[in-house]
């Protein structure tokens, strides 16, 4: 926390999507080193909401715009004038992918190349960390763990806008943002789970909400393996790199992606995950649903962290089990006591720091 805080307290720092589930807990972590945080998103949803239950709204600057809109975008950026920018607006389900793909890949593809072009004109040095996802890799279903230089793909509309928005990355680092005031990396993370996750169409969301109504849960893919992930475990890695980047003077790490993925013992099947889950909370149930999907749902999807590890000198830290304690801690405390939202975040975020504090 003492080392982050050196480096981005007081610092203008732009966050698109800051009000999706990753967005909103780095906006919070951020705000508690004392950044001056700025957020990017059109996406306010009316019902259940972290970033609103945070209260997060009088610490931060928020526009609400479409990052769709290149002109609105472009303003804001150059107004601004950020430190770093941490781009993380996307529609990031892929089921709704399905319903929605035109817009699916207007966010992340379209969303994506409106912000390189703004950072065109942008005179100030600027560190940006443009997240991606480990949809963006053409998933073969291998079991080493793709890597950095692995072929870019996918098939289903959200795991191919993702790869557009690699390749749109790719041209304009090559062609258009060569200034020297500019430094900038991609992100690439997987399954993250943790608290303040209302997503529809997600096991831990979907099963907190059957639960706490007294319902079982029902789980459709009970033997698809996916690496779990706790949310913070990825923030810390984008927070290295964006540190990484500031002091990139050679720029060496311009334009690199990296993967920021969970030990491989996290490589769980979804029933797994359940039997974890019911170690932390009693008086749960689920049923298995083996109706056939109308949509592709990968099987095996696992990303090879060494790079990160090499270079940034980050690595995970949590095990399965603290991960899994970690997230279900914090929808225990929010049943228990909604309006204080806040302070069950500051908790769960001061938890994890002491876990790494005592591993390092």
């Amino acid at each position: 926390m003492i080392k982050f805080q050196k480096y981005f307290k007081n610092k203008k720092i732009l966050i698109t999507g800051h009000t999706g589930f990753k967005g909103t807990w780095l906006t919070l972590w951020l705000s508690t080193m004392g950044s001056r945080v700025y957020g990017i998103s059109d996406n306010y949803p009316k019902k259940q909401n972290h970033f609103f239950d945070l209260k997060l709204k009088k610490n931060i600057k928020n526009y609400k715009i479409d990052i769709c809109d290149l002109a609105k975008l472009k303003k804001i950026v150059l107004k601004i004038k950020p430190d770093f920018i941490f781009h993380l607006a996307a529609q990031s389900l892929v089921k709704k992918s399905y319903d929605f793909p035109i817009k699916t890949f207007k966010s992340n593809s379209i969303g994506t190349l409106n912000l390189l072009e703004s950072l065109r004109y942008l005179k100030n040095k600027c560190n940006v960390v443009l997240i991606t996802s480990d949809k963006s890799y053409k998933n073969f279903e291998i079991n080493r763990g793709y890597r950095e230089n692995d072929i870019i793909g996918g098939d289903d509309p959200y795991s191919a806008s993702k790869g557009c928005a690699e390749l749109i990355i790719n041209s304009y680092i090559k062609n258009f943002i060569k200034k020297k005031n500019i430094n900038l990396a991609i992100a690439r993370a997987g399954n993250v789970i943790g608290g303040g996750d209302w997503s529809d169409d997600r096991i831990i969301p979907d099963s907190m909400k059957s639960w706490s109504k007294g319902k079982k849960a029902i789980v459709r893919s009970p033997f698809s393996t996916r690496p779990w992930q706790f949310v913070l475990e990825v923030l810390r890695g984008y927070l290295t790199l964006a540190i990484k980047l500031k002091k990139d003077n050679e720029k060496k790490l311009f334009g690199e992606p990296f993967n920021f993925g969970p030990n491989i013992k996290q490589d769980k099947n979804v029933i797994s995950l359940m039997e974890e889950i019911k170690k932390n909370i009693t008086n749960i149930s689920w049923l298995k649903k083996f109706k056939k999907q109308k949509i592709k749902e990968s099987k095996l999807l696992k990303l090879n962290s060494s790079k990160a590890k090499k270079i940034l000198k980050w690595k995970p830290i949590l095990n399965f089990s603290e991960t899994v304690k970690l997230t279900t801690n914090w929808y225990e405390d929010f049943f228990k006591s909604k309006n204080k939202v806040y302070n069950i975040s500051i908790k769960n975020l001061e938890n994890y720091l002491l876990i790494i504090n005592k591993k390092k």
